[in-house]
């Protein structure tokens, strides 16, 4: 289990992560969405013990992070960035990762590489972007680490590919309960991998959620009463937002499906219709409810 407890991290007078505290689960595929410079690339470098918090803690299973090489053995960062393997050919990658690694899986590493079509020959630097993030993808599987983050996981890869990653990830959260951590701005992403999800904008968190909670709870009613309704006019339902379109009342309200057609029928409607919410819908409102603007996120 990782804990993130009141983490602050600041860039000389700029702070990138603001008091922060998050718990995500083993075997969890979690997911960072928020838009540039929100503070997902900064979050996983402390996650990964490559940064130091200015202040509180990142914990793994009760043990801090940083710099406490039996902790790191059992994490692996894919940063966005693969310079630094410029000058290694995947057989260079294979050696240096089983030095450090202690339960590096050499005969895993040669099957991730054939089933992604890497050549084992050239320096990575000849590789596309795609192909530097398979690369690096496959050397933290075949580490066999505990927990793996990704920032900005399938940037770079087609759509064949992304599919074919996902399911090398997918294999390894069910085999060996791995923990995926990855950033992304991109809904549909989040939406295909993850069983829960943060929320960043400018180093805070807005929220944090398992997906089939949301999307269950919140939910959509478009129904046609016989005269203008309000906020008031539903105590059982967590209203978010209440508008009007033609002769159809649009309500957007946590507190589940079956509660919010109970609490519409109550008011006669000549028509009522209960309809699921996109994910880019349901961080909307839920942005919005915390007073920000989440139109802009990507879908």
């Amino acid at each position: 289990m990782i804990e993130i407890k009141d983490c602050v991290m600041d860039y000389g007078e700029n702070r990138a992560i603001d008091h922060v505290s998050l718990t995500i689960p083993e075997g969890c595929s979690y997911g960072l969405l928020g838009s540039n410079a929100a503070g997902k690339s900064t979050l996983l470098k402390l996650l990964g013990g490559i940064y130091r918090t200015t202040s509180g803690e990142v914990l793994v299973d009760g043990k801090s992070v940083w710099d406490d090489p039996a902790v790191k053995e059992r994490l692996f960062f894919v940063d966005d960035e693969t310079v630094q393997f410029s000058d290694m050919t995947m057989k260079d990658m294979k050696r240096y990762y089983s030095r450090f690694y202690p339960k590096f899986d050499s005969a895993l590493f040669d099957k991730l590489v054939q089933t992604v079509g890497l050549p084992t020959e050239r320096k990575t630097h000849t590789f596309s972007k795609g192909m530097k993030r398979q690369a690096v993808v496959i050397s933290g599987v075949a580490c066999k680490a505990d927990y793996l983050f990704i920032d900005e996981a399938f940037d770079g890869l087609d759509q064949t590919m992304r599919t074919i990653v996902k399911n090398i990830l997918i294999d390894e959260m069910l085999d060996n309960n791995l923990t995926v951590v990855f950033s992304s701005h991109n809904l549909s992403e989040i939406d295909e991998f993850c069983d829960r999800v943060g929320l960043l904008h400018a180093g805070k968190v807005l929220f944090d959620c398992e997906l089939d909670s949301v999307k269950s709870d919140l939910v959509k009613v478009r129904a046609a009463f016989d005269r203008d309704v309000t906020i008031s006019d539903f105590p059982e339902l967590e209203v978010l937002h209440i508008g009007k379109s033609g002769s159809l009342t649009e309500i957007i309200a946590r507190g589940g499906a079956e509660k919010a057609r109970a609490a519409a029928e109550k008011l006669s409607p000549k028509l009522c219709d209960l309809m699921k919410l996109s994910l880019k819908e349901i961080f909307v409102y839920e942005m919005e409810g915390v007073g920000y603007d989440g139109s802009k996120l990507d879908e």
